[in-house]
């Protein structure tokens, strides 16, 4: 399959497999949607609107290239059966990079959105751009090596470490370019914001001042040799989990080492005019609150984080609450999800604690639909990096914005 680069290094980047039509990208979608059982021609051409010869057009294409294959037959109400199609997962990858303040969590994804292999190693934000970049290019260059270079699966944890090799040696696989595997579409990097999303630059993170005005994108698409896209944690999460099934709109909250928020409106991922939005952790709650690294007071990232570490998790969930009762207030959405690693290791008293806060919020309303649903996001630790890899594998298929 021909899916060598197109784009610049310096840029977002793309590849041939990424550069799709409409029409392909809306067949691509719903291969991938049917699974293992695949769809027919006829049903891929009721659903998308396309003509019969144009969706066997597509299909052979995609066929030829290696992205679908026929996968059996199917019983017709009157004729010979029909022949269905499939996804073939493993005709690309993407990279996807959480980039947190205190650790690196690297997945590699198949186009289905399958993890294939995983990489995660304790890393401090703060030790520098040489430092943390080098990181970055040395666990992704290892996950495609291991996920995509003929070895198995090898899975590294901050907690430990368990890998198995098949074939090879390091010294042979040291220093190729990601660009010589060419099922990679490239590498999408999530880390804390507030960042420019559209050119892959770095804002003054909270706590990381020296990362003001940081090309990330650049320096890594530099050193990995294929497209980089670069955004906030929380947006990739929850573009994963648009393209996941999550409909309407939604919030999705992260609390880990910082509080942010990824929105979701109307099915697309709000990013904001200069791609600011999400920024829910400063909204302050409390005038001449305690200080927050970013500069004001009583903002709701130090509160709740302050209260985590007096070991007041109510406490917590109750000032997540009031901060998502903002935000249920202002855009009126339909669902909250909670994630990120505070709240997946005691899930229960943050989604009790918001859910009685929007609760009384509804009743003092008078909501007659009632309170805005909480809700575990699926995911666990790895959701910001699957979400990642999902800014180059949704375009594939028409849904960068989820």
């Amino acid at each position: 399959m021909g899916v060598g680069r197109q784009a610049g290094a310096g840029g977002p980047g793309a590849n041939q497999l990424a550069v799709r039509s409409h029409n392909t990208a809306l067949v691509l979608d719903l291969l991938r949607t049917a699974g293992r059982d695949g769809i027919s021609r006829l049903e891929l051409a009721e659903r998308t609107g396309l003509t019969p010869q144009a969706v066997s057009k597509i299909t052979a294409r995609l066929r030829a290239e290696g992205l679908a294959v026929e996968a059996g037959h199917r019983a017709s109400t009157g004729g010979k059966p029909r022949t269905v199609l499939r996804l073939v997962p493993e005709a690309g990858h993407a990279v996807g990079v959480h980039l947190d303040r205190d650790e690196l969590r690297v997945v590699l994804a198949d186009l289905d959105g399958g993890v294939v292999g995983e990489r995660c190693v304790p890393l401090d934000l703060g030790a520098g751009a040489e430092a943390v970049v080098g990181a970055v290019v040395r666990e992704a260059e290892e996950v495609v090596r291991r996920g995509i270079g003929g070895r198995e699966w090898a899975v590294r944890t901050c907690a430990g470490e368990r890998e198995r090799a098949v074939g090879g040696t390091e010294e042979e696989a040291a220093g190729a370019a990601l660009s010589a595997y060419g099922t990679l579409l490239g590498v999408g990097v999530a880390l804390p914001g507030p960042l420019d999303h559209t050119h892959g630059v770095l804002h003054r993170v909270t706590g990381f001042p020296e990362w003001d005005g940081f090309p990330l994108r650049d320096a890594l698409a530099r050193r990995l040799g294929v497209p980089v896209v670069v955004d906030k944690d929380t947006n990739a999460a929850a573009l994963g989990l648009a393209v996941g099934g999550e409909r309407g709109s939604f919030a999705y909250l992260h609390l880990g080492t910082g509080l942010g928020a990824g929105l979701v409106i109307g099915g697309s991922v709000h990013r904001g005019a200069r791609t600011g939005a999400g920024e829910f952790g400063h909204q302050v709650i409390q005038l001449d609150g305690p200080p927050c690294p970013c500069g004001n007071r009583g903002c709701v990232e130090a509160l709740c984080l302050a209260a985590i570490d007096r070991g007041d998790v109510a406490e917590a969930a109750r000032v997540l609450g009031a901060g998502a009762a903002n935000l249920v207030g202002l855009l009126d959405i339909d669902l909250v999800l909670l994630g990120g690693r505070t709240i997946t290791s005691a899930p229960a008293p943050f989604v009790h604690g918001v859910t009685t806060v929007l609760t009384a919020r509804a009743r003092r309303e008078g909501t007659p639909e009632g309170p805005v649903p909480v809700r575990l996001a699926p995911g666990g630790p790895r959701s910001v990096a699957e979400g990642a890899a999902q800014l180059l594998l949704a375009p594939v298929f028409g849904r960068a914005e989820g």
